[in-house]
């Protein structure tokens, strides 16, 4: 009689212990597809970098000579497009750019700030002096409209782009980006990328 009332008490315990096991894979199965927790842990877009490698451009540096993205590669891009008449708007990309490579300290040197500048006008002294260490670009506009994904109701000067050491456009920030978003995307790309 006593053995009957054993089995059940056994069973109970073994049924407690095999939930309590169960629990985490449970949970787990739970919040993946209930609950659905989101992957995207990056504030620019990712675009995918076989869709946007970079096209011949015919690019010179503001001395005339042929210049081109490609000359960079090997280091992290970070490619801001306007025409000559860069007003504050742009001023403020060229400042975020360098604050943004500034930021990543000892890292720094393995991002370059590029500038596609779309006409023929000469820039002002005053801005290469102030955004020393940028490079610069002449571009046609209709080759960058053809390569430069934009978001809706945007110009491609209203972004921020992103070109991997490898030499693929891989990320576009948004129209008035904040800078401290952008920072931790950079320190996170730079920490887990072995190359550039």
């Amino acid at each position: 009689m006593e053995q009957d009332k054993k089995k059940p008490a056994g069973r109970g315990k073994l049924f407690l212990v095999l939930a309590v096991c169960a629990s985490p894979l449970i949970a787990s199965y739970f919040t993946y597809y209930v609950i659905k927790p989101s992957s995207r842990t990056n504030y620019g877009t990712l675009l995918d970098p076989r869709n946007y490698p970079i096209p011949a451009l015919a690019s010179t540096a503001l001395d005339g000579s042929k210049s081109s993205l490609q000359d960079y590669k090997g280091k992290w891009l970070m490619v801001q497009v306007n025409d000559a008449d860069c007003q504050i708007a742009c001023q403020k990309r060229l400042n975020d750019m360098r604050q943004l490579r500034l930021a990543q300290g000892k890292e720094m040197d393995r991002i370059e700030r590029v500038w596609l500048i779309t006409d023929d006008r000469p820039l002002e002294t005053m801005l290469l002096r102030e955004y020393d260490g940028m490079r610069h670009l002449r571009v046609s506009p209709q080759v960058l409209q053809a390569w430069l994904p934009v978001e809706q109701g945007t110009l491609a000067s209203d972004h921020i782009y992103l070109i991997d050491p490898l030499g693929n456009l891989m990320m576009r920030y948004p129209k008035d980006a904040d800078p401290n978003k952008i920072k931790k995307d950079l320190a996170k790309l730079l920490k887990a990328s072995a190359i550039g």
